[in-house]
């Protein structure tokens, strides 16, 4: 027996609307981090980094191999925004940290972030009713039943892009 017509347009359509959702805020990422003068990847790596982490499990959540993520950490340790420190239990791991300049940096994209994401134009109902349904469906997808929820995978065309372009400022400043 197989799936109504209906149900392929509907499932067509909710494909492409989530698609172009990503796209436009991806979109979005790359203006905030253009406005900042921040690589884009940085953007995941400074939101990350809410608590210092060994970078291999920065690694991990941004889903990089490790030489990346040693790009990542030199670029953020050449412009102040982070520091390598010895890990306290094991002197051979290596914990990212972020400076009073990236914690700075972080709160102003986040901030900006907040901003300019598309369900501002839902009033506080719609958005409650959004974030249970995508939790909803975050938890379908990863088998979990116990409401944990598992990091998407991030990446793109781009997302192995270096550049030596930083600048820490406000934006329009």
């Amino acid at each position: 027996m197989g799936t109504p017509p209906e149900m392929d347009q509907l499932d067509s359509e909710i494909f492409e609307s989530m698609g172009e959702l990503g796209e436009a805020m991806i979109a979005k990422g790359e203006q905030v981090a253009q406005r900042f003068g921040v690589p884009a990847f940085c953007l995941k790596a400074l939101h990350e980094l809410a608590s210092p982490m060994a970078m291999r499990d920065l690694g991990r959540r941004l889903h990089c191999d490790p030489s990346f993520v040693t790009a990542i950490a030199d670029l953020m340790e050449k412009h102040g925004l982070a520091r390598r420190e010895a890990s306290t239990t094991d002197r051979r791991i290596k914990n990212l940290v972020l400076t009073a300049a990236g914690v700075g940096l972080r709160e102003q994209v986040e901030q900006e972030f907040r901003k300019l994401m598309p369900w501002r134009c839902l009033d506080n109902d719609e958005r409650a009713c959004l974030l249970s349904l995508i939790r909803k469906m975050v938890r379908a997808e990863s088998g979990a039943d116990d409401g944990t929820t598992t990091t998407p995978p991030t990446g793109g065309q781009r997302a192995g892009e270096v550049t030596e372009t930083f600048v820490i400022s406000q934006p329009g400043g």
